[in-house]
């Protein structure tokens, strides 16, 4: 396996895991599980202070929602593999974010 596609795989695990820590705190919390519905609060501190956490926690709710309404209905096959994908590169570019931070504050080689 090359460098750059370890790094990629690292940053696609990091950003996955990072969408379900944040998705399983917030749920853990506020005894509710967290949604884009976070967003239509109107204008609100709380509706501004979502937008961070909805960036990061994203991949986790599209495949939580995709996953949930899969097994309830009969969906095409093209809208599970089109939310996988659209949740996996959102995943992996939440993630670079995550590294790239980390390697700036030098905890990461």
């Amino acid at each position: 396996m090359s460098p750059d596609a370890l790094n990629s795989l690292l940053s696609l695990c990091i950003g996955f895991a990072l969408a379900g820590a944040l998705a399983s705190g917030y749920q853990a919390l506020v005894q509710r599980p967290a949604g884009f519905g976070l967003l239509q609060q109107g204008v609100a501190a709380k509706t501004f202070a979502a937008v961070p956490f909805l960036v990061f926690a994203a991949p986790f709710i599209i495949m939580r929602n995709t996953l949930r309404d899969a097994r309830g209905e009969n969906r095409r096959f093209q809208i599970v593999m089109m939310a996988t994908v659209l949740s996996g590169f959102w995943s992996l570019m939440s993630g670079t974010f995550v590294v790239m931070t980390l390697r700036a504050a030098g905890l990461l080689a």
